[in-house]
């Protein structure tokens, strides 16, 4: 376990040094968590086209002199072969990073006999700020008597969680058949095209005794909200409790949520994180934290993590600055900085609060993707009202550039309240990155300037 904690938190340096020379990491260094290009998306989502996956893992326990089991890579689908010596050296580490992100809850582990399959994803960063997630499912193999989980895991640097979660549906399928029917189907998914938001790919894929199965993979229409899963949300805390959490990141503060469940954390902190549509969170965001990252907590800068629940006193020892922790199985807060109450205006909060409480009367909304759009549309109105104005704050230079008037802009707002929290938001990271990609936007008229 320590000889993969340094490897690990080697790799952490290596993600969060974009490009510098990482190579002075001691193990007693605390751990550089990535922190993501500016503009960078948590809930990632891209074009179609693309492959809909990097690599196939499986993850397995492997019993040492000392009687613990470690997390090892048994299986990896494609071998790449004739890479260059950098990709090499980051294939090596994005290997080395992914065993403890599959069996986070550390090595406590001891041969069973009934495991509860689970779902659950986390995220790691390049050294050039692009993201790859990896969508796992833990499972046990069948067979008889007792034995030990594994981890199949697929690793993409696209965000869609209920087309992979399908995909996982398939491949559990198979693997309670052989291993060797889950190669064939990853080949065929592997050489099909990513596709565009609300168009359907199908898969043909062979099952010895089944025949020739069809299985078409539909992706949301809905591009921004397909890696999102409000309902995991809303089903763990009240509206009130959302709108706390909702203004602490909005305020790049730093926030842990604790659940036992892996698919719980991730399923809420995607969640969170997709509250700040159409502003993005850009620093550390680690949806699942491995056990021995509990020190993450210290971090002077902004995060956002999942802690397992077991974890709890470890992390509350730990000698970090102010915090909000969620408890997500309790549906309640452990510890905030105190003024959550107080960051939102009275009368936008309200406007929220009777959005996401009609929802949760409203016994008419069945599907994911409505409760997805109409929680979406509450926080997107409330950006709209409390920062659509900024387009006309941009002053534009003749050759097209663009120049953001903060002052005025803040002096816009009639609300004393409203104005109080703007004049926060715009010196966060989220909003500024925001303004440059605005800034940049109006093309320049030709015969003009």
């Amino acid at each position: 376990q320590t000889f993969h904690c340094t490897l690990i938190r080697f790799f952490w340096i290596f993600l969060a040094s974009e490009g510098k020379d990482g190579g002075s990491a001691a193990e007693n260094t605390p751990p550089q968590v990535p922190q993501g290009k500016q503009g960078e998306r948590s809930s990632v989502f891209y074009s179609a086209g693309q492959f809909f996956f990097e690599y196939l893992v499986v993850v397995s326990l492997k019993k040492m002199p000392d009687g613990h089991y470690e997390p090892k890579i048994t299986y990896q689908f494609p071998k790449r072969e004739n890479l260059l010596k950098g990709q090499k050296e980051e294939e090596e580490r994005l290997l080395q990073a992914i065993p403890l992100f599959c069996f986070p809850d550390g090595n406590n582990w001891a041969p069973i006999t009934e495991f509860t399959s689970e779902t659950f994803s986390f995220v790691l960063t390049n050294v050039d700020g692009s993201r790859k997630i990896g969508y796992c499912r833990r499972l046990l193999p069948s067979g008889r008597g007792v034995r030990l989980p594994e981890v199949f895991c697929i690793i993409s640097c696209l965000g869609c969680f209920g087309l992979f979660s399908k995909i996982l549906d398939e491949v559990e399928k198979r693997r309670q058949i052989s291993m060797a029917v889950i190669y064939p189907f990853m080949q065929g998914l592997r050489e099909s095209p990513f596709p565009a938001p609300g168009k359907t790919v199908t898969i043909k894929s062979f099952i010895p005794e089944s025949g020739t199965e069809l299985i078409e993979l539909t992706r949301p229409v809905d591009a921004h909200l397909e890696h999102v899963e409000f309902q995991a949300l809303l089903q763990r805390l009240s509206p009130h409790l959302i709108l706390h959490i909702f203004a602490s990141a909005m305020l790049e503060r730093r926030l842990i949520f604790l659940a036992e469940e892996l698919s719980v954390l991730s399923q809420c902190i995607h969640a969170v994180a997709a509250l700040l549509y159409p502003f993005t969170w850009a620093h550390t965001y680690i949806p699942v934290l491995p056990e021995c990252l509990l020190d993450t907590v210290c971090c002077p800068t902004p995060f956002m993590v999942g802690i397992q629940m077991r974890h709890l006193q470890r992390v509350l020892e730990q000698p970090m600055e102010e915090a909000l922790i969620v408890d997500l199985c309790g549906g309640k807060i452990i510890r905030a900085v105190g003024d959550e109450e107080e960051i939102l205006p009275g009368k936008l909060q309200n406007e929220m609060l009777i959005s996401l409480n009609r929802h949760n009367n409203n016994n008419n909304v069945h599907t994911s993707e409505q409760v997805n759009a109409l929680v979406s549309e509450a926080f997107v109105q409330f950006f709209v009202r409390l920062v659509g104005h900024y387009g006309s704050h941009i002053k534009w230079g003749r050759s097209g550039s663009g120049s953001f008037q903060e002052r005025t802009f803040c002096k816009a707002v009639a609300s004393k309240s409203c104005r109080r929290l703007l004049k926060k938001f715009v010196k966060t990271n989220m909003f500024s990155l925001f303004i440059e990609e605005a800034e940049k936007s109006r093309i320049p008229q030709e015969g003009k300037g």
